[in-house]
């Protein structure tokens, strides 16, 4: 890593715009689904931030909440099955609990954690999306 890069890494200066930047997609997306209007990329963008999320639980951040990162992945799961379905990207006051519940979790775990852990959770995150996506080729390749 360059040493730019790192003493940006390490600043907190850098570390509340890439933050804050986080959540906002995060409830641009919820905001979009609650009043209907959500849609495949914003499903994909909240998505992925709560597998960042979830990779940072791994971390130590807000570890005793990982359940509801876990409940948000299930009701994001609920919304994908009703767009399949009928095409509406909407949720239910359920779903929307448990999105507003990870998302606070995972506003503390930013700010908890060093932009070095998250870039370290996105990796994560990536690896675990690309291994995942090679597992159904190799199945099929057998």
């Amino acid at each position: 890593m360059s040493p730019l890069l790192r003493a940006l890494t390490f600043s907190r200066a850098a570390h509340e715009p890439v933050t804050q930047a986080m959540l906002l997609q995060c409830y641009t997306g919820l905001d979009a689904f609650r009043r209907g209007h959500g849609s495949r990329a914003l499903f994909t963008t909240l998505g992925r931030q709560l597998l960042v999320a979830d990779e940072l639980c791994h971390l130590g951040f807000e570890r005793n909440d990982r359940m509801a990162i876990q409940e948000a992945h299930a009701a994001m799961m609920q919304i994908d099955a009703v767009a399949r379905e009928n095409g509406v990207w909407v949720m239910s006051d359920a779903d929307y609990a448990w999105l507003c519940f990870a998302l606070d979790v995972f506003a503390r775990q930013l700010a908890a954690a060093s932009l070095e852990n998250i870039a370290m959770a996105e990796a994560k995150m990536l690896e675990g999306l690309l291994t995942a996506g090679r597992l159904p080729a190799l199945a099929e390749a057998s």
